[in-house]
């Protein structure tokens, strides 16, 4: 059977959904073997396709000759060809990352841009591509998932890679016998690229010791990929019965996290979504024993000891958020919760007992009143009491969580607190026999 007959019965058995005539596709083309062989074997069967040039401006003119060369191609097969180019080397200092990072990020977000509805994107990515990414993932250690490398389609996935089961050597002969030109990119030669240090240096010498070293890699990545399946359902076993969702946070006990079978892998597993790395696992499990409000961070969470609890949430905001309510404003809204004023003459007939709902005596109240994020430093006075109190020392009192005490607000006038908002009023703005004007305040998330 020749290429095109494989491809043909390799695309009915993993994409049934996807047919020619009813599908449309973007195929990433760069001009190189693979993604030429590509766009002459999407053409064959009938597919109604685009084609997405990326140029990334890294390589000088031989950039500019692969834009030309790709545009020459839509003339070929009579499609439409899409070019962007891209300030790589800026974004990727602006972005602190790797020239391959940007790139990738780059391209996948212009591809997202210009995707129409119903609109599949096609890579080029084949065998010899996958066995490349498993052994980085190795080196990484980036765990089973990582070790069943590149997958040709995911659930709810735009993205496909229908050349996955083809070695590089089969594109070379079928390019060959259809007298299909390409490009050489010349960087590939160059192994300050990291898959260019696996390709041309160490798989190489790995071929020495182990000349079916690459067929067993490919074996391999289909058993992960089957192990990988029965592991992603053992962990949702676990992680369902471990993990409370609460208002944007997630609560875990700390016994049942520490008596957990198979710690490690749980505990990556957990932590995994939230951006935390394969070396801070030893870290997290370090923090089941820390004391209370003792925390770890990645850059976009954080995991808080709590008492007997685990808490892993959004990291707080820098920088904290006020809002000024002046006279006439009846209601401000604020990080998804509003609260809404009322001037009355004379005490309330009856004070209900929440603290969703408060009374002031206006007398002693100056406008602009100021709706803020607590900081370390405020105190009050405590309705009730006398004597004034740290705010801190109070949020303590009420066993509040680090995470809950950062979503405190106060409201203050002429900087006096008079409501921790939800909490307490301050006991020098209380309603009393002599009251003449009453401010109420309503709170509602």
């Amino acid at each position: 059977m020749n290429l095109h007959d494989q491809f043909t019965a390799q695309w009915t058995r993993q994409f049934p959904r996807i047919t020619a005539g009813q599908s449309g596709l973007l195929l990433a083309v760069s001009g190189g073997l693979d993604s030429v062989v590509l766009v002459d074997l999407v053409a064959r069967s009938g597919f109604q396709f685009r084609i997405a040039h990326a140029n990334f401006q890294l390589r000088g003119d031989e950039s500019l000759r692969d834009e030309q060369f790709v545009r020459q191609l839509g003339t070929k097969y009579e499609t439409d060809i899409l070019v962007k180019r891209f300030d790589t080397l800026a974004f990727a200092e602006r972005k602190k990352l790797s020239v391959q990072e940007a790139a990738r990020e780059l391209r996948y977000a212009w591809f997202r841009e210009i995707l129409r509805t119903g609109e599949f994107i096609v890579t080029a990515h084949h065998a010899d591509d996958n066995i490349e990414t498993v052994l980085m993932h190795f080196f990484r250690g980036t765990g089973i998932e990582g070790l069943a490398g590149i997958q040709p389609f995911r659930k709810a996935s735009v993205l496909i890679r229908p050349l996955l089961p083809f070695r590089k050597s089969q594109l070379k002969e079928y390019a060959d016998s259809r007298g299909l030109a390409w490009v050489e990119d010349s960087s590939n030669g160059s192994n300050k690229y990291t898959r260019n240090f696996f390709r041309n240096s160490l798989l190489p010498q790995l071929k020495e010791i182990f000349p079916q070293v690459e067929e067993n890699i490919l074996d391999n990545i289909t058993r992960f990929g089957e192990a990988a399946g029965l592991y992603r359902q053992a962990v949702q076993e676990q992680l369902k019965k471990l993990v409370e969702e609460k208002d944007g946070e997630w609560h875990i006990p700390v016994l049942k996290w520490k008596q957990l079978p198979y710690l490690h892998t749980i505990t990556w597993e957990l932590i995994r979504p939230y951006h935390f790395t394969a070396a801070q696992v030893s870290e997290v499990i370090r923090l089941l024993d820390a004391g209370n409000g003792a925390y770890i961070a990645s850059s976009s969470h954080r995991i808080l000891r709590n008492r007997k609890w685990m808490i892993i949430s959004p990291n707080a905001g820098v920088a904290s958020r006020h809002i000024l309510i002046e006279q006439n404003d009846r209601q401000v809204v604020f990080e998804k919760a509003e609260l809404q004023l009322q001037i009355i003459s004379g005490p309330p007939a009856s004070i209900p007992d929440t603290q969703d709902q408060v009374f002031l005596d206006a007398r002693n109240i100056r406008f602009p009143l100021l709706l803020r994020r607590f900081k370390t430093g405020d105190y009050f006075y405590p309705l009730g009491m006398q004597k004034k109190k740290k705010l801190s020392r109070f949020l303590i009192d009420l066993k509040l969580s680090r995470t809950a005490k950062e979503q405190v607000w106060v409201l203050e006038s002429d900087k006096k607190i008079l409501w921790v908002i939800g909490r307490r009023i301050d006991n020098r703005f209380r309603i009393t026999d002599t009251t003449q004007q009453t401010l109420q305040i309503s709170y509602r998330k």
